[in-house]
């Protein structure tokens, strides 16, 4: 099976930050990011994929506010791992795909093909006044709902820009003779002239062809409006499914294609006690019971093996986890739920691919340009 984490600051509780081993100090260092990171390389996992967003996290003072930018987190981190995919989170509402194009490419060729990206939507109003070109309606009105699906269109054609501006640059279109004085054969570039109800786009890039060809795209979702995104345009599925009947029933609708992946929060212990324990403590802190749009388990490494087993044989390509805590609950699942998965010969023990999509066992599609003889 396929296995990643989500990072999200000192961990997905709002309390995390408040654990004795957290790093409250640090959070906003590369220091940091690269130790979560590297740890979780050294647990093999797929990917890793960074939280972004451009509202702070929360209007609570107790909790952690503000975060550094998830794809230039990746760029930092990316010379010093070898192997793990690094998948950033980008709000494709108020940004230009061609910017997105030339910044996950450039990660591809940091990384050396091991780049990624999560594309997410934003249908905040608070959010869009940050930017002033729009004004959205409240969650609560009526017309706020058909904007998610009016958003979720428009970043389908986004993520179609984007993948031809990848595509833009032929493999092979750099020359690169200084004799002749020839560096790019201009044959060789194209222009991806799309033309759709939210972007208007000629092209062609500025960066050449990343080394994947394509980086691999991600998207989440909870229900058929995301699901038909996903189908559409990821390479990626997270999805937040309750069970193993669910999750049968996820990946029917979401059809053939796409790495279908589910979604958990996770609070591990050596014991369901002592992992209940340190839950209800860390509730205690934020003054609630703790609850996610995904599945929370709560219990041993062993047993969140048992379920991941249980949920794969549905059909599911595998599983990114959230760790409730950081850096406890990244460590169980890298030297704890790792080895236990290995002994029970559902996950590798080494890597054996040297980009994201080799991981994910996708091939390195050509462009579709070049076999078009495009322009």
């Amino acid at each position: 099976m396929h296995l990643a984490v989500a990072l999200e600051g000192a961990g997905w509780h709002p309390a995390a930050w408040r654990e004795p081993r957290a790093r409250p100090y640090e959070l906003f260092t590369a220091r940091y990011w690269a130790d979560l990171i590297t740890e979780a390389e050294r647990g093999l996992l797929d990917f890793v994929t960074i939280e972004d967003g451009f509202g702070v996290q929360s209007s609570r003072t107790d909790r952690v506010r503000g975060r550094l930018d998830a794809v230039l987190i990746a760029a930092r981190v990316a010379p010093l791992t070898r192997h793990i995919g690094l998948v950033p989170t980008v709000v494709v509402t108020h940004t230009e795909p061609f910017h997105v194009s030339k910044a996950i490419a450039t990660l591809d060729y940091a990384s050396d093909g091991r780049a990624g990206v999560r594309v997410r939507v934003s249908a905040s109003p608070d959010e869009a006044a940050l930017f002033g070109r729009r004004s959205f309606p409240g969650r609560d009105d009526p017309a706020g709902r058909r904007l998610v699906a009016t958003l979720l269109g428009e970043a389908a054609d986004y993520v179609e820009v984007v993948r031809r501006l990848w595509d833009s640059w032929e493999d092979d279109a750099e020359i690169r003779d200084a004799a002749t004085g020839r560096f790019v054969d201009r044959g060789k570039l194209h222009y991806i002239d799309f033309a759709g109800e939210f972007f208007s786009v000629k092209g062609p890039s500025i960066t050449p062809r990343p080394p994947q060809g394509q980086p691999v795209v991600a998207a989440l979702g909870h229900a058929a409006g995301a699901y038909g995104l996903i189908a559409r345009s990821a390479d990626i599925g997270f999805v937040t499914p309750g069970d193993a009947a669910h999750a049968r029933d996820i990946v029917a609708e979401i059809g053939p294609g796409v790495r279908v992946v589910a979604d958990l929060v996770v609070f591990l212990g050596r014991t369901v006690a002592a992992a209940a324990e340190r839950k209800a403590r860390l509730d205690e802190l934020a003054g609630f019971a703790y609850t996610s749009d995904a599945t929370v388990f709560t219990g041993t490494p062993a047993q969140l093996a048992g379920l991941l087993g249980e949920w794969h044989r549905a059909g599911l390509a595998g599983f990114r986890l959230r760790p409730g805590a950081i850096p406890d609950d990244l460590e169980a699942i890298t030297r704890d739920l790792v080895p236990e998965l290995q002994r029970r010969g559902a996950f590798r023990r080494r890597y054996t691919a040297g980009t994201l999509r080799g991981h994910l066992g996708l091939p390195r599609p050509a462009s579709r340009y070049a076999s078009a003889g495009g322009r």
